[in-house]
């Protein structure tokens, strides 16, 4: 009897996993265009693991203490669809069947906030893998802040993750991956889909590397499976589970489109639906029976509303522990309740002001001044830099560091790792519960400028501090000195650039990013110390946030000439107006950001800049989007050079920003142009 019974079980078991290979080859081939490769391939990982392992609730999908499933690999976005829609989250057949479609819930590659379920946004490799490392830091510090001796309701539970070779490939994910194994994170379980085929054909072409001895190199626990066999599925999972002092790889070989008779491991099904005739011959080959499309058996069906019941149960004993924790540590509950929320206080701007920024200071100094009032008033703000602390000046001095075995500290050592510290800081935003900061130098913001776009897509609360801002951090010379990137950063939609120039702006662009829960925003300071503008108006932080106003008004009429500059240069445009107020009447625009001020109405950019003005830009920097704002006549005073070596005030005068140079300049255009 008993023999009979695992029969049945492994028969309905090999059911449920053709059933998600023939959802996920239907959904491709209806789109006639998606992956349908891996997702037939890692079907029975998949199983095994939402089945088996992975703790959820699909009626609370952002429960705090839930698994995180993160399909890194994300060109095989039908699998994880297939198994929301199999695991009772509110995804219907119609978006499984509209895959790929113009603003279906069902996009080519998963996105965060298309789908409950869909913890971040995948797609370009090795993204996904990094947010990962940031959730399961996040976890810790979670747990660390917030359990009690009585209560470890925080940080129980496991990062899981689809990897591909593509993943492991990519840069980003051996940067995240070594400060995984650095940090020790045993909470962190990857299933690496070995089936040795990319879109070129087989990976030997170009990847022949011992992947788990890499691995273990870096520090991680792994695994060699066949990802096929239930049993070896379940005990390397079990196996990662019991490993706490590392993260856990599990080499799982697989075989691309397994099933279909023809392109089975074959580069063909990698990047392209099965075919009309080969899908008839796969479902034949896999012993499917039905004739109905996109058809779930009612066997198959039951397995899935067993496993949601189970969590069920676990789910409400957590809640009834939560609901205990918060009666007998009612403080502490409201600090993670704020955190949550992202609660900030009322009076921020009042706060975080102190004299000390009216000071002559570079603004990155002026930066590190707000941010040590940051870490005080706002608990739940984290963030560091990578390996530049000292010169980007964001360490948080009264706190500890994020060390293997210590995460209650708020300052984190990404150490040289641009591009893995985006990744993570979007894992840190993703998981809840933290405000994330990362800083480097500007023009190491192109390391990162993937991980930077797709916060920007996502939609997440990441703040980035680049500082040494412009040609005038001096001797490094023209390898570290930044032209085109405040041009580039920008060009991103939904991330606010925000230059400021002197400790008020600085202050105010600080409370602009703590309030901007929408998107992210990056800060850009200066290495050279720049004194508090020369305002003839009181600074109002509600024009700040406008992304443009007046700093000094003309002193009658409507202005005939308008200087407009962000950070540095906004002192050299109010130095220069006072050379040129005796032939003219002069106004001086400070713009701090481009990106809040072309959200503004047609009125306020009119009263800013009016039509009948002249501008002139000035900034140290390819000066490109500009134009798109200001329709005026425009004299550009910017730099399309790379820069030189050389003290910072040698390099002022040579590229001709100094007030008399800027003059000199603007008189000789006037000349030109009336």
């Amino acid at each position: 009897m008993r023999n009979q019974d695992f029969e049945v079980k492994e028969k309905i078991e090999k059911l449920a996993v053709n059933t998600i290979r023939i959802l996920c080859a239907e959904g491709v081939q209806k789109a006639n265009s998606g992956h349908p490769g891996m997702p037939m391939g890692m079907a029975d990982v998949a199983y095994v693991l939402w089945t088996k392992f992975l703790k959820f609730n699909p009626k609370d999908p952002d429960w705090i203490n839930r698994d995180r499933f993160i399909l890194s690999a994300g060109h095989g976005s039908m699998l994880l669809y297939t198994m929301l829609y199999l695991s009772g989250y509110d995804v219907t057949l119609d978006d499984l069947k509209s895959f790929r479609q113009l603003n279906s819930r069902t996009p080519g590659h998963p996105e965060y906030g298309c789908l409950p379920g869909v913890e971040t946004t995948t797609g370009p490799l090795g993204q996904g893998f990094a947010n990962g490392i940031g959730m399961a830091i996040a976890s810790k510090m979670l747990a660390e802040r917030y359990n009690t001796e009585e209560f470890k309701i925080f940080g129980n539970h496991y990062i899981y993750a689809i990897v591909s070779d593509g993943d492991l490939m990519e840069g980003i994910a051996s940067e995240a991956a070594s400060y995984a194994g650095y940090l020790g994170l045993g909470n962190i379980i990857y299933i690496y889909d070995d089936n040795h085929i990319t879109i070129e054909g087989n990976t030997e072409l170009t990847f022949s590397e011992d992947v788990a001895k890499r691995f273990e190199a870096y520090g991680w626990h792994t695994v060699k499976i066949d990802g096929q066999d239930h049993t070896q599925i379940y005990n390397a999972i079990s196996e990662g589970q019991k490993e706490k002092d590392r993260p856990t790889l599990i080499l799982a070989r697989t075989t691309i489109g397994y099933g279909s008779p023809n392109k089975a491991n074959t580069a063909g099904v990698h990047g392209s639906p099965l075919g009309e005739e080969e899908l008839q011959l796969t479902k034949k080959n896999l012993g499917w029976n039905y004739q109905e499309s996109f058809f779930v058996p009612p066997e198959v069906k039951q397995i899935f509303d067993k496993r949601i019941n189970e969590l069920k149960a676990e789910y409400e004993i957590w809640q009834k522990q939560f609901v205990e924790w918060k009666s007998k540590y009612p403080e502490l509950a409201k600090k993670f309740i704020k955190a949550l929320h992202k609660e900030l206080p009322s009076n921020l701007e009042k706060l975080l002001f102190t004299e000390d920024l009216l000071k002559e200071n570079a603004t990155r100094s002026l930066s590190s001044q707000v941010i040590q009032k940051i870490a005080d008033y706002i608990p739940f703000v984290v963030g560091g830099s990578a390996d530049l602390a000292p010169s980007t000046s964001t360490f948080m001095k009264k706190y500890e560091s994020i060390s293997k075995g210590k995460f209650g500290g708020k300052n984190f050592h990404f150490g040289i790792r641009e591009h893995g510290m985006g990744g993570i800081l979007n894992g840190l935003s993703l998981y809840g519960g933290f405000i994330p900061f990362g800083a480097t130098f500007l023009v190491f913001s192109d390391y990162m400028r993937g991980s930077i776009r797709l916060a920007a897509l996502s939609k997440l609360q990441v703040i980035y501090v680049f500082t040494h801002d412009s040609i005038f951090l001096g001797e490094d010379g023209p390898t570290h000195q930044p032209i085109e990137h405040l041009a580039a950063l920008r060009a991103i939609p939904n991330l606010i650039v925000i230059r400021p120039a002197d400790g008020y702006e600085t202050l105010a662009a600080w409370s602009y990013a703590l309030n901007n829960k929408s998107g992210p925003t990056a800060i850009i300071l200066t290495r050279q110390k720049v004194g508090t503008v020369t305002r003839n108006l009181d600074f109002n932080y509600e024009l700040f946030y406008k992304g443009g106003y007046i700093a000094v008004k003309e002193k009658e009429n409507l202005p005939e000439l308008v200087l407009a500059a962000s950070g540095s240069e906004l002192s050299l445009a109010t130095e220069t107006a006072k050379l040129l107020h005796d032939k003219f009447s002069v106004r001086v625009v400070s713009v701090p950001s481009l990106d809040l001020l072309k959200e503004q109405s047609k009125e306020y950019l009119q009263d800013l800049i009016p039509s009948t003005s002249k501008v002139v830009v000035i900034e140290a920097a390819i000066t490109q989007g500009w134009g798109d704002l200001i329709r005026n006549e425009i004299l550009r005073i910017d730099l399309n050079d790379f820069g030189k070596s050389a003290p910072y005030k040698i390099l002022a005068d040579y590229y001709g920003f100094t007030p008399q140079k800027a003059a000199n300049k603007i008189f000789d255009w006037l000349k030109l142009t009336n």
